[in-house]
């Protein structure tokens, strides 16, 4: 196969790759809207923000907020309060692959929002979060 052969079939993966990523979001918050129930009017980066940054109370102390392990900054490594483990990036554009599978974004909402909030997240929580770090 020749270098110029494989350089573009590389760069034509990525956009699909990348397409690929955002039609699985979208589809997970297409659902998280559908439970939203009547009165849904969109999900709102400028809500999903302060979930991410709490503080919360309700939850474990240690947790008060996503940022407690996450950093602040989304886009920056985080470290798991009590183990220290290295945690990827939440925003979108430092881990492509971020909220793309649904088995894996209910399993931390449903670890993570009692641990934080005390309680389960609803679907427009879950939605505005997804929002929020999908345009960081």
């Amino acid at each position: 196969m020749s270098p110029l052969l494989l350089l573009f079939l590389i760069c034509a993966a990525v956009p699909a790759s990348a397409a690929g990523n955002e039609a699985a979001r979208k589809d997970i918050l297409d659902g998280y809207a559908a439970a939203a129930g009547p009165g849904f009017a969109g999900f709102s980066a400028e809500r999903g923000r302060p979930l991410f940054l709490g503080p919360h109370a309700g939850g474990k102390p240690e947790t008060p907020a996503c940022a407690t392990c996450h950093t602040p900054d989304p886009r920056a490594v985080g470290h798991h309060y009590r183990t220290g483990r290295d945690i990827p990036p939440m925003a979108v554009s430092q881990t492509p692959d971020r909220f793309t599978s649904l088995a894996e974004v209910e399993k931390r909402f449903g670890r993570d929002c009692p641990a934080v909030l005390g309680r389960d997240c609803t679907p427009l929580e879950k939605g505005d979060f997804i929002t929020y770090l999908s345009g960081q």
